[in-house]
C-alpha cells in the first residue's frame, strides 16, 4: 500500500506540474494539495479487495 501511495503522490505532482492551472483553481494550483490527493488516490487503489481474497480462499478450498 505504501508503494501505491508513493506512486499516487508522484502522479499528483506530475499532474500539477504539467496540467495544473497556475492561478484561479484552488485545488490544481497548489502542488502540495495535488500531491496529497494523488497519494490518497494511490492508497485507495492499492488496498486489496475482499472479493479477491474470497476468490483465493475458495480456490484453495476447491484444490484440497
Amino acid at each position: 500500500m505504501a508503494i501505491g501511495a508513493a506512486l499516487g503522490s508522484i502522479a499528483g505532482f506530475v499532474y500539477y506540474y504539467f496540467w495544473g492551472c497556475k492561478n484561479g483553481c484552488p485545488l490544481q494550483s497548489n502542488w502540495l494539495i495535488m500531491t496529497l490527493y494523488g497519494a490518497i488516490a494511490g492508497l485507495i487503489i492499492s488496498i486489496p479487495s475482499k472479493k479477491k481474497e474470497r476468490q483465493n480462499e475458495e480456490s484453495e478450498q476447491q484444490s484440497k
